[in-house]
């Protein structure tokens, strides 16, 4: 049946239209549960101009059962269009043809609905909203049958709806006349009405609706308020017997839920006779009378006096005002969700649109927050979060503090445009603000909004802010920016994560504030997945390291366990990494061992200094210098500009102690261009190019072999003359193609003249190495050079070729004094002999230095 009837409901609407009406609404779900209840059929609708929620009241006089109702459905038009109140049903718009009537009201719902849908027990629970719901009934009951003189005659369950802010509105017009009407419809149809008699008073029944012009327009009103009031309190119960004759006056066994105080002046509504029946008004007095003994039950009602002070709230002084939201916020929690949800909120925060209420923000605002919990999620953006959001524009201090205390609770529910475009601008203003508490709450805020801003805001605008807060006066604020920045590492961009990250956080290391420097040690630990390993190596130890000894015990307890955490890490990826680089061509060529587990690593400190990176140590341990920026880039720039071979001035030598290198100049180099005849990398032999890169990047020295040995290196006599980084030879050389002999094309090399032109090392076509003297390199004659020394050499001396390159070192001053030997035009073996030799030499002068430093210790 219910099939039939809403495609017959469809049909009367598809007519409507047919007919070239235009409806002014677009109809929805039909109202199941208001079936059958009156005679109109309930739809959702909504205003096609705006898009507001209605409802529509359908009548259809074409149905057979309807057809005797349509004078009442055209007087309930006629009385809802006139009759305004603000507890009355709220008349939008209407079509009305011959046989329909459309009626467009404000969105509600029948409260029949809501009541049948309660335990008792929830009846007791909800008894201060209906309390509630009956003053605003009696209210618009009193102004029907006082201010407009009429009988409303259809005072029921199914007459009252509640409006989408849970008030009660009353409807049911069908039958609503005046006693002087001529085409007064109560007196001649009210029999039409569904269960007419089922709400008629005694008088009805034994005299009809006609006897009603005799009596009070109030009379019939009251008696049917009196059953409302049970059907409220006792939805599961039948009227009460008192409506049967005799009507003997109710008995307090048959009072049911309903409260108390309310039960006199129930039974005075029942009165039979309706000369002393109480009427509406009376009903009223009563229960705001200030006696509790008289009544005094909606005097009581804080659901009431919450509602009465709302509608004077912007009239209201200071400290009034300062009372409602107290008792607000201490009831709120046993408020019904409808009642605040739908009422008291959207009135306290439509308050704030107000100028003169700006500086009632702080207070309002956690009671709105508190009240919004029960607001459904669909509605919520609606209700709470629009009018929220709007304040962040306001300049006002209390308001900006009591959104950011607030804003845990609603910013889960914000979206990513929300944030970005309504509240950032906003927001950020509170970096800058003068007042400290600001700032420090608007640091704190920016953890619960961050993954909802945009990468620009994250990585730059924020990054900005955060970077001024970092040198905030505030050792809080600094502590809390800081800790901020750790906890949004993990989300920046790459870029903003290697430049940023180690800055900030060693910043925070040194801090005055003992909290903030612990606060920067757990941001590195937090943001230990952020950093490169190589970083974490060569840059993070390295900064943390330096809190191992800071002056608290708090912070060295800290950086502690930073080290511990980054020392795993470091040693679970060095055991994951090959014992030592790939085999090269270079090495195979050159008949050179091959590194097979821990063998190609020397043990001790003495073993390393043989190595080709002990002169680099020596040299920069010796001299104790740091180069200046200025001086790197100067170095760096003439190392661009230059394309030509250097030959190094003179030295001065010592018999005694070592001299290190000096750092060449632009106009005049000085010191010993280590590499100044080197190749470069795209014009070396390709096994030498191989070759150069495998010793260069191997770490050839076992620092914890020999102590003695390394701190020799450490303590060597320190020279004033700064070292060039160029001219020390850690250019990047990169492997080349191999080839069977590399040693073998540096001979030619040697008898090729060097001009020296730049102080960098450069290869000229025809390549030679310098020799292990400390004198300058003299350019080499056409010819090939004789050894002034052995030149046969024997064959067990080849395989140390690998490890005595002719690197330069400090020579002593007999080695100055002896003339250099070019291995130009030497056989392999004498290759292999004079390397051996010069080996020797360096063990020599690395004992010699050994003995000055005991001789100095004595």
């Amino acid at each position: 049946m219910d099939y039939f009837r809403a495609i017959g409901s469809a049909a009367v609407h598809t007519l409507v239209q047919k007919s070239g009406i235009n409806t002014p609404w677009t109809l929805g779900a039909k109202v199941t549960a208001y079936e059958g209840e009156s005679i109109w059929t309930l739809y959702d609708g909504t205003k096609r101009d705006d898009g507001t929620l209605v409802s529509i009241f359908e009548f259809d006089g074409s149905s057979p059962n309807k057809r005797n109702a349509l004078p009442l459905a055209k007087n309930a038009l006629r009385k809802l269009r006139t009759t305004r109140h603000p507890d009355v049903l709220k008349f939008m718009d209407v079509i009305e043809t011959e046989t329909t009537v459309h009626i467009m009201t404000e969105r509600v719902k029948p409260l029949s609905s809501e009541v049948r849908a309660w335990s008792p027990s929830a009846i007791k629970e909800q008894q201060e909203w209906l309390l509630w719901g009956l003053h605003r009934l009696s209210i618009a009951l009193a102004f029907v049958n006082e201010s407009a003189n009429a009988t409303h005659g259809n005072v029921r369950l199914s007459s009252v709806f509640l409006s989408t802010s849970g008030e009660w509105r009353l409807g049911g017009f069908e039958v609503l006349s005046n006693p002087t009407d001529p085409a007064a419809v109560l007196y001649t149809h009210a029999s039409t009405l569904p269960d007419a008699y089922s709400i008629s008073p005694p008088e009805v029944k034994k005299g009809g609706w006609s006897t009603l012009k005799e009596n009070s327009p109030a009379a019939a009103d009251s008696y049917a308020l009196a059953l409302l009031i049970h059907a409220l309190f006792n939805p599961t119960a039948g009227p009460p017997p008192t409506t049967q004759p005799p009507h003997q006056p109710p008995q307090a066994s048959s009072r049911g839920s309903i409260p108390t105080a309310v039960f006199p002046s129930f039974k005075k509504l029942l009165n039979p006779n309706p000369r002393t029946r109480l009427n509406a008004k009376g009903f009223l007095d009563i229960g705001l009378s200030e006696s509790v003994s008289e009544g005094g039950f909606f005097k009581s009602n804080r659901l009431i006096k919450i509602c009465e002070s709302l509608g004077n709230f912007g009239l209201m002084s200071d400290g009034e005002r300062a009372q409602l939201i107290r008792t607000v916020s201490e009831v709120a929690p046993t408020l019904p969700a409808t009642f605040a949800t739908r009422l008291v909120l959207p009135s306290l925060l439509g308050s704030l649109e107000l100028p003169a209420m700006a500086h009632q923000a702080s207070a309002i605002i956690p009671v709105s927050i508190l009240l919004g919990k029960n607001v459904p999620s669909e509605d919520y953006n609606k209700i709470v979060l629009e009018p929220i959001i709007k304040l962040f524009a306001s300049s006002d201090r209390g308001t900006r503090m009591a959104l950011l205390d607030a804003l845990p609770e609603f910013a889960p529910k914000l979206d990513k445009k929300l944030v970005s475009d309504k509240i950032w601008p906003h927001l950020q203003t509170g970096f800058s603000d003068t007042v400290a508490v600001i700032r420090e709450a608007t640091v704190k805020s920016i953890g619960l909004l961050s993954d909802k801003f945009t990468e620009r805001i994250l990585n730059n605008d924020l990054l900005r802010h955060l970077a001024r807060l970092q040198s905030d006066p505030e050792s809080s604020i600094r502590t809390n920016t800081c800790i901020l920045i750790g906890r949004l590492g993990p989300t920046l961009g790459y870029n903003s994560k290697r430049k940023v990250l180690v800055m900030a956080f060693a910043k925070a290391l040194k801090d005055d504030f003992v909290h903030a420097r612990v606060a920067g040690l757990m941001a590195f630990m937090a943001c230990i997945d952020c950093f490169d390993i190589e970083e974490l190596a060569g840059r993070v130890v390295g900064v943390v390291a330096g809190a191992l000894v800071d002056k608290e015990k708090l912070v060295r307890d800290q950086a502690f366990k930073a080290i511990e955490l980054f020392m795993k890490k470091i040693e679970a990826h060095a055991a994951t990494m090959p014992e030592t680089v790939p085999n090269d061509t270079g090495a195979s060529m050159l008949g050179l061992p091959t590194p097979n587990g821990q063998t190609g690593l020397t043990n001790t400190a003495a073993g390393a200094a043989s190595s080709l990176a002990s002169w680099a140590i020596s040299s920069l341990s010796s001299s104790g210098a740091k180069l200046a920026p200025s001086e790197i880039q100067s170095s760096i720039a003439s190392s661009s500009m230059s394309g030509h071979p250097t030959a190094p001035p003179p030295l001065p030598s010592s018999s005694t102690k070592p001299v290190a290198p000096a750092v060449p100049t632009a106009s005049k180099p000085k010191g010993m261009q280590l590499g100044a005849h080197r190749q470069a990398k795209h014009n070396m032999p390709g096994g030498l190019a191989s070759e150069l890169d495998a010793w260069g990047k191997d770490d050839l020295i076992d620092l914890d072999a020999d102590e003695a040995d390394w701190n020799a290196f450490e303590e060597a006599p320190a020279s004033n003359l700064p070292v060039n980084a160029v001219a020390l030879g850690f250019e990047d050389v990169g492997p080349a193609d191999g080839d069977e002999d590399p040693w073998g094309d540096m001979d030619d090399a040697a008898a090729g003249p060097a001009t020296p032109k730049s102080p960098l090392p450069h290869i000229a076509p025809s390549p030679s190495y310098p020799s292990l003297s400390t004198q300058p390199r003299k350019p080499a004659a056409p010819k090939s050079i004789v050894p002034s020394r052995a030149t046969t050499l024997s064959p067990q001396t080849v395989s140390t070729m690998s490890s005595a390159r002719s690197s330069p070192v400090h020579e002593s001053s007999e080695s100055a004094a002896t003339t250099p030997i070019s291995t130009a035009g030497m056989t392999r073996e004498e290759k292999a002999a004079e390397m051996a030799r010069r080996k020797e030499e360096r063990k020599q002068r690395i004992a010699a230095l050994k003995e000055q430093k005991k001789v100095g210790g004595k």
